[in-house]
Order: structure tokens, then sequence, then C-alpha cells
């Protein structure tokens, strides 16, 4: 069955940057799955709404997925929160899809980056990070600091300042230890937090 989910979803996702999100239909993802109706509607019930829903999901589990290969053996806050600042930033330049999403339909992919999709990005943001941050800043510092660097990390993906590279180490690691430092002021691991030279 979860290779059939997989498919459907694949399916979608060929399909929403073939055609445009907004003209994909349920009969479309059936013809590039080789799955029936009946087992998508079985897979997903609800249709179409609940399948993208259930590709944003899945997207966004293999992008923090890459994003916590990154961070492995990170032992800083600031390490932590830079490297997968920098990773995330590559990973958004660098995807097509969503490239020809803001292109082509413009308000559905800033809708998932704002609105509508960003307490799901910081919420599984949150998921992923936390546990690396947690231990070295407490809970209520590292969900703040993952709460403002999600943020941070999309506007400016949205609108880039050019005096900042934050798919680059040290120019990112010179952003943001002031917000890093700010929010881990009072903490113990406040003095591990050095930045980059």
């Amino acid at each position: 069955m979860a290779e059939s989910e997989d498919a459907v979803l694949d399916a979608a996702l060929c399909c929403s940057h073939r055609l445009g999100f907004s003209k994909v239909t349920i009969d479309d993802i059936c013809r590039e799955s080789g799955v029936s109706r009946a087992t998508v509607y079985r897979l997903f019930p609800g249709g179409r709404e609940v399948l993208f829903e259930a590709l944003r999901v899945r997207e966004l589990h293999q992008f923090f997925g890459d994003v916590l290969t990154e961070i492995e053996g990170a032992t800083t806050v600031e390490d932590i929160v830079t490297r997968s600042v920098v990773t995330a930033s590559n990973l958004l330049n660098a995807d097509e899809h969503l490239a020809m999403m803001l292109s082509s339909e413009p308000g559905e992919a800033l809708g998932q980056l704002t609105a509508a999709g960003l307490p799901r990005i910081i919420r599984m943001a949150t998921g992923a990070l936390a546990p690396h941050l947690d231990p070295l800043i407490g809970h209520d510092s590292a969900h703040r600091l993952i709460d403002l660097v999600v943020r941070l990390t999309v506007s400016h993906f949205l609108s880039p300042d050019e005096s900042v590279d934050l798919s680059n180490a040290a120019s990112a690691s010179e952003f943001l230890y002031p917000l890093i430092a700010s929010v881990t002021l009072n903490e113990h691991s406040f003095n591990s937090v050095t930045p980059y030279t």
C-alpha cells in the first residue's frame, strides 16, 4: 500500500510540474501513476485536497531529512543553526518545482511558504531541530529560535537581501549570530555561541 501511495504522490508532483497545480485532476494523477480512482480515493479520502496535503507533508519530511543529515556532528547552537539555514537555503534555491510554481502559480506557492503553509513548516522544523537544540538552550529558547530562524530563512528566500548570502556558511553565520545571541543570552550555552572566523 505504501508503494501505491508513493506512486500516487510522485504522479501528483509530476503532473503539477507539467500542467500546473491548479489544473491537475485526479484523473491526470491516475493516468500518470497507473493507479485506479478507487484506490486513489481509498488512499486519500477526500480526494485532491487531501492528496496534495499529503504531498506537501512528504516533501517537507524529505526536506528536513536532508537538513538533519547536514547538521550531523554539530555540537554548538551556532553550528546547528547555521548549517540548518545554509542547507535549507541551498535546497530552496535548487528546487526547480518550487521555482516553476513561483513563476506560473505564485499564489499557491506563496501560500505554502507564508500564511497557509508556514505554521506547518515551523512545526516540522521544530520536530526536526528541537531535539538537537533543547539540551543546549532549553525547550522555550530552542522553540523560539527555530520559529525565528524559519521565518527569516523563508523571508530571505522570497525577498533576498543582496548583502547577505544565507547559502554561504560564513555569511550566514555572521548574519545569524546576533539573533542566536539574543535568544540564548540568558542560557548556559551562550558562551558556546561564537561566530565563524
